[in-house]
């Protein structure tokens, strides 16, 4: 492949992480107002520690949630691309695409000790956070297939 269709594949992988943590924003915020309770401060606890940022007040810490949450759930959408690139499609993409965001999440977050590891944790938790990676994995797929298809009708 081409750098120039290997650096079209990421910028569509970006546009469809964008895609996917939209529909992972959805199914969170469904969820979390039908078991009552609050959002996730996890990713942006690690984010802050790893660049030293500690929002002021309560508004600050949404602002820097929402950032967070937005800008990792689009750059992992590159990888998306990227596993286009190296010829990976379709379910396969989708699997692997799925086992890099939650597998990293799994281990980065306990590393930098902002959440437990998985076996410390209830299993009802942890179904509950692969099922809302899966959806982003899942509709990231779905709109990175989207792109493909449209732009090789052009």
């Amino acid at each position: 492949m081409a750098l120039g269709d290997a650096a079209a594949a990421v910028g569509k992988g970006l546009l469809a992480g964008a895609v996917g943590t939209a529909a992972m924003t959805i199914s969170s915020t469904l969820e979390a107002k039908l078991r009552d309770r609050g959002s996730s401060s996890a990713p942006a606890d690690a984010a802050g520690k790893v660049l030293g940022v500690q929002p002021r007040d309560e508004a600050g810490e949404a602002r820097f949630s929402n950032i967070v949450h937005w800008s990792y759930g689009t750059s992992w959408g590159a990888v998306r691309g990227l596993l286009h690139a190296g010829g990976v499609d379709g379910i396969a993409a989708t699997a692997l695409h799925f086992g890099a965001v939650w597998g990293g999440a799994q281990v980065m977050l306990p590393v930098l000790e902002v959440a437990p590891p998985p076996w410390d944790s209830p299993k009802e938790e942890v179904l509950i956070d692969a099922l809302h990676h899966a959806v982003y994995a899942f509709a990231t797929g779905l709109a990175f297939s989207a792109l493909q298809r449209s732009s090789s009708c052009s």
